[in-house]
């Protein structure tokens, strides 16, 4: 949430690597990670948004968490970002995405309502 920009994108970065691990998925989204990834995927810099949809996707194959990022506003900048993004940023949404819709079927529907 604070520092600089360089701060926040080596921030996301570092959660990338940690939530490749299972507890640190659930650790990540319980001390209030997901929000402020969701704010970079959706208005950080550019290499912010790819960090934040890298991280994203990483904290997504936690079935709860696909769910708390939907609640977190965070499927209509991963659209974005798969449908306008640099290749890198399209690549990283689009596994977002495919983690939020294995999920639940609510993430489905609203991935499809974005214009996923």
């Amino acid at each position: 949430r604070d520092g600089t920009d360089g701060q926040k994108e080596e921030a996301a970065g570092a959660l990338v690597n940690l939530a490749f691990n299972a507890d640190n998925k659930v650790a990540i989204a319980k001390a209030g990670g997901i929000a402020p990834l969701v704010a970079l995927a959706r208005d950080g810099t550019e290499a912010q948004k790819e960090w934040g949809a890298a991280a994203l996707l990483n904290i997504a194959a936690n079935n709860a968490n696909g769910l708390a990022i939907a609640e977190a506003g965070g499927i209509a900048p991963l659209v974005a970002l798969a449908r306008d993004g640099s290749d890198g940023q399209k690549q990283e949404a689009a596994g977002a995405l495919l983690n939020l819709a294995a999920n639940a079927d609510i993430n489905k529907v609203a991935i499809a309502k974005a214009g996923g």
